[in-house]
């Protein structure tokens, strides 16, 4: 017997916001396919089903994106998808004159030909469950700094696509984006070891005096998937803790 509970798609399951995406899914009352390119445990537990995948050779090989599609299908055993989070990216940091084309295409293919390519596969069936999709941007999408170059316009891509596609699709499947400012992974704190003055000036140049949570980010996943958000629709939100607005003058 199928499980009643709706399904959610989560991809770079593995990494702060990610973890944070399937924990509130999950208390949502939602079954969770976590994907992410590490190696996950395999066992199915009662609402977490763990896939590795990798999203660049999903954004470039039929046959591979095929197979996962598939196994999709299976896990669902036919319920398909009501929301789909593409969360997961990669962050290559370069200067213009050091970025290689692997650099680049990696960049394109996982953080804006996947996220597309996710949303085609899994179309019929988000309409099917009147589903929703939540693309994961960022701040860099609008506002960025040096060596980030492949990185934000990656993101500016996600966000541009999050709108066009509401449009495309019109009223079929929902389509939003959230764009955080820094997060409090263990990535980014990881970042900052030894430099915890720093950290300390980040938090306060924010208007907020604190960065996001990773909980936030996912809250308001759930709040774009909800019934709450029914007219929701081409959005890309800001979770910048009011930084967004910061002018930074030399000092």
């Amino acid at each position: 017997m199928v499980d009643s509970k709706p399904w959610a798609l989560i991809t770079g399951a593995n990494g702060g916001i990610g973890q944070a995406l399937v924990k509130e899914f999950i208390n949502e009352g939602y079954q969770v396919i976590a994907t992410d390119i590490v190696e996950l445990e395999t066992n199915r537990t009662k609402c977490v089903v763990n896939v590795q995948l990798d999203l660049e050779l999903f954004a470039t090989d039929e046959r591979y994106a095929n197979q996962f599609v598939n196994s999709v299908g299976e896990i669902t055993e036919g319920a398909g998808l009501t929301s789909l989070i593409n969360n997961a990216a990669v962050q290559i940091l370069a200067p213009v004159n050091s970025i290689t084309r692997t650099d680049w295409q990696t960049s394109f293919n996982v953080n804006l030909s996947a996220p597309f390519f996710m949303v085609q596969a899994f179309l019929s069936e988000l309409e099917k469950n009147e589903g929703a999709v939540v693309n994961i941007s960022s701040i860099h999408a609008t506002q960025t700094k040096k060596e980030f170059v492949a990185y934000a316009t990656t993101k500016a891509g996600l966000s541009s696509l999050t709108r066009n596609l509401a449009i495309d699709i019109g009223n079929k499947v929902r389509m939003n984006a959230i764009e955080p400012a820094a997060v409090s992974t263990e990535m980014l704190k990881a970042g900052f070891e030894g430099k915890e003055l720093q950290y300390k000036q980040l938090e306060k140049h924010h208007p907020l005096e604190r960065i996001a949570k990773p909980e936030e980010v996912a809250e308001l996943a759930i709040f774009l998937c909800s019934e709450k958000s029914k007219f929701v629709h081409g959005a890309c939100i800001s979770t910048s803790g009011g930084i967004q607005g910061c002018l930074s003058d030399p000092d």
